[in-house]
């Protein structure tokens, strides 16, 4: 597993509390984030609306809930299966880094959606960057590839001891 970074953790915080427009709380990062409640606020605030109920107390059970609401709309904004954290890693502590990542994997995404005006939460995306050749430019390196593959003429792996070249006496 992943060591946890306390400075992004820290980063991910004065990020989600810039956009709630709130004082980043005192306390630990993944108490501040477990029950959920803060992160579907984010939710509403980028997209208002996306989560239609936020559990603001009750069991366990209801406030993995929240979590559970905030997964579905990392999922609908875009966020990539595979960035989003599992329920337990946040709400059992089973893998914090995992959480900071898909926060950051949030925040990136944040640049392709032009309704987000927000802070942006770690480096900007790259634009696409799309090269046209002619014809001409392409064929220009043509030779230099049947240059190098004739560099080594002559040399070959035979007699080096493979399978078939074992004698038995």
């Amino acid at each position: 597993m992943v060591a946890r970074n306390k400075e992004q953790e820290k980063e991910v915080l004065e990020w989600v509390f810039e956009i709630l427009g709130e004082p980043v709380p005192k306390g630990d990062y993944e108490e501040i984030l477990k029950n959920g409640i803060v992160l579907c606020k984010l939710a509403n605030k980028m997209v208002p609306g996306s989560v239609k109920k936020i559990q603001e107390r009750g069991t366990n059970f209801q406030l993995m809930e929240n979590v559970q609401r905030f997964q579905a709309f990392l999922k609908k904004y875009g966020v990539p299966e595979e960035e989003i954290f599992q329920t337990a890693d946040l709400f059992e502590r089973r893998n914090i880094p995992q959480v900071t990542l898909c926060l950051y994997a949030l925040g990136r995404l944040t640049q392709k959606h032009p309704e987000f005006t927000g802070p942006r939460l770690g480096p900007k995306m790259a634009d696409k960057n799309e090269r046209t050749f002619t014809e001409e430019q392409l064929r220009a390196h043509e030779g230099e590839l049947n240059l190098q593959m004739g560099f080594n003429k002559g040399a070959s792996q035979s007699g080096h001891g493979g399978f078939g070249n074992t004698r038995h006496m």
